[in-house]
């Protein structure tokens, strides 16, 4: 009787064990997926954006001092590079980054960071005292995310709107062609849905696939924050990555005239 108690008691351990290094080797993968996501050695959208063979960057003072052609030959085909914020601030690398990359075989354009707390107006002349019309460069974009104290208490849309609309419509006016607005999921839903149909989206959905309400399409994809390529030295080690919806010619036909 003590011998077949001993031997149940023996198998119930057993089974526990079983059970608890089963849900602790789950426990531990997920950690491990975690790290590896965080660190960005894994990162599910590489999988997705594999569908858009014509890919680029954005990048910024952040990057440090830019190799060009060591950044232009992984493939790669347009960069973005950050200009202008709010009515005041130049990034300190544009000058240099916008003459290095323009002589690699790279699309080129400028990117600017929408400020909630300043006028249309006055972001606009920022950007065009920045930024030069040049022809064969891709479109300015209009950075629009929330930031600061906005991330918790966004402004309205009607103010954002009123801000916005006068910053596309001069920088329309002066470059001739209709701006991108690069945007989050929040920011396209709370401020740009239901309208500026003709600006060119690019949308950042670096966990899943973009999917957009109404059917709306994007032009621009940034499926990743955390790539690592060489040619750059600065305080970010990180690169954004971003995918173009359509063939390389149909990328080409976007530059300004």
């Amino acid at each position: 009787m003590a011998a077949r108690t001993r031997a149940r008691t023996n198998r119930r351990r057993a089974r526990w064990w079983i059970i608890g290094g089963s849900a602790g080797a789950i426990v531990l993968a997920a950690v491990v997926c975690a790290l590896l996501l965080v660190t960005g050695v894994i990162w599910p959208n590489r999988i997705f954006a594999s569908a858009y063979p014509v890919r680029g960057v954005d990048v910024s003072a952040y990057q440090g001092r830019i190799d060009w052609p060591a950044l232009a030959s992984q493939n790669i085909r347009f960069a973005f590079i950050k200009a202008t914020e709010g009515s005041s601030d130049q990034d300190s690398q544009f000058q240099r980054n916008w003459s290095a990359a323009r002589g690699t075989h790279l699309l080129v354009g400028a990117y600017h960071f929408f400020s909630f707390d300043s006028a249309g107006s006055t972001q606009a002349k920022n950007v065009v005292n920045t930024v030069p019309a040049a022809a064969g460069t891709l479109p300015v974009t209009v950075d629009l995310e929330l930031y600061g104290r906005y991330v918790e208490h966004p402004p309205s849309r009607e103010r954002v709107r009123g801000i916005l609309d006068p910053l596309l419509a001069a920088l329309k006016a002066h470059y001739g062609a209709p701006a991108i607005i690069y945007a989050t999921r929040d920011t396209y839903d709370r401020y740009l849905r239901g309208g500026y149909a003709e600006n060119p989206l690019w949308i950042r959905s670096v966990a899943v696939p973009p999917s957009l309400p109404g059917g709306r399409d994007w032009t621009f994809w940034q499926y990743s924050s955390r790539e690592r390529l060489h040619g750059y030295a600065g305080d970010e080690q990180y690169i954004d990555m971003n995918a173009f919806s359509g063939p390389l010619r149909a990328l080409e036909a976007l530059r300004q005239s």
